[in-house]
């Protein structure tokens, strides 16, 4: 089961990690990868040959992102992770020697977390949190649903207590927010339309856009570099700088959106849009491609689609959802709330599809 947090629990944990916390500019010829005991390291070295900071472990991300800059295929880097990190060393510093770049590498408590560009624009999740809170404080019927933290990013849910319907008798969904950051370059600062499912606790993430204000990526000015490292201290946002500003009316606007109405009638539509076939696996296997649900995933979403009998494209994104809730990792989940939402906007055309050709594939 994923780890749910209150506000107050994700604010505290961000404090105790910013305390622990350091940004760094380095010549991307000056870092040399060596194993120790099997675990790859990460050095930075000065012009002597002296390492400027203690050698450091990287996160999956950081083993993802120096692989990506290197062009050295995912699949290969990851199996000489697993099997030859002396071939992965080689390979890794062979490349490093022959790209001068200015990189920015974001560390936590003695590990590499990111290597990206020098044009990274760099918001934490805390000071984006402190824009966040006042905002909520003042808008009336708002209440934060729960929070996440990944290695990746940060997660936020707010629900509406003012907007909120039946999809059918007796199944009520409140209107919310979600909102996400990565401080590692795996993901923009996002608003999106967040459905909570009060019945069972299930949620949904819409990926529509509700005003230009919802979606800041993370690119900046370039950062200038003299010698082979340097600590960088990223520029912390206030309340007067205009991307605060723009950030705090996208959250206004978007809780008080119409965008409310348009989706509970997707809702209703897909609880009038019935299974129309018996080959329930076959058709999990091709709406799961469609829509991003795992194969080892499929079996879990069918045995909660069967439990609960509600056999209509709107029982089955509420499979998918509920599915969500035994996942492990809080990013796994978002994605499976975000494809229980793919469902419901899913044309009729494209569902009827889905339906026959599951019928076709059993009769063959």
């Amino acid at each position: 089961m994923i780890e749910r947090l209150t506000l107050e629990e994700l604010a505290q944990t961000l404090v105790q990690q910013s305390e622990v916390k350091q940004d760094y500019l380095v010549d991307s010829t000056r870092m040399v990868m060596e194993a120790y005991g099997g675990t790859p390291v990460l050095r930075v070295l000065d012009y002597s040959g002296g390492d400027c900071m203690e050698p450091l472990e990287l996160t999956s991300t950081a083993h993802k992102q120096l692989g990506a800059y290197l062009k050295i295929p995912a699949s290969y880097y990851d199996r000489m992770l697993r099997e030859a990190t002396d071939l992965l060393t080689t390979n890794v510093n062979n490349w490093l020697n022959r790209t001068a770049e200015v990189k920015l590498l974001r560390t936590m408590d003695g590990t590499a977390r990111a290597v990206l560009s020098n044009r990274y624009w760099c918001v934490d999740h805390l000071n984006l949190l402190q824009m966040v809170i006042p905002v909520l404080g003042h808008m009336p019927g708002i209440s934060v649903l729960d929070c996440g933290l990944s290695e990746t990013r940060m997660y936020v849910k707010v629900t509406s207590e003012r907007l909120k319907e039946d999809v059918v008798p007796g199944d009520t969904v409140q209107y919310g927010l979600i909102i996400t950051n990565s401080e590692v370059g795996m993901g923009a600062i996002t608003i999106q339309p967040y459905l909570y499912r009060l019945v069972c606790s299930n949620g949904m993430v819409s990926g529509e856009r509700i005003g230009d204000g919802t979606r800041r990526i993370h690119k900046g000015c370039t950062m200038e570099l003299n010698g082979p490292m340097q600590v960088y201290h990223p520029p912390e946002l206030t309340l007067r700088d205009k991307f605060a500003e723009q950030f705090q009316n996208s959250v206004k606007m978007a809780a008080e959106e119409s965008k409310f109405g348009e989706i509970l009638d997707m809702m209703r539509r897909a609880a009038q849009a019935n299974i129309e076939t018996e080959e329930l696996p076959g058709l999990l296997k091709l709406v799961g491609t469609a829509v991003g649900i795992r194969e080892p995933e499929q079996q879990h979403v069918l045995s909660h689609l069967l439990e609960v009998g509600d056999m209509t494209l709107y029982g089955l994104a509420n499979a998918v959802t509920r599915y969500a809730q035994d996942v492990d990792s809080y990013d796994r989940a978002i994605q499976l709330e975000s494809a229980g939402y793919d469902l419901i906007a899913m044309p009729l055309r494209q569902w009827n599809h889905f339906n026959q050709a599951a019928a076709l594939q059993a009769a063959a």
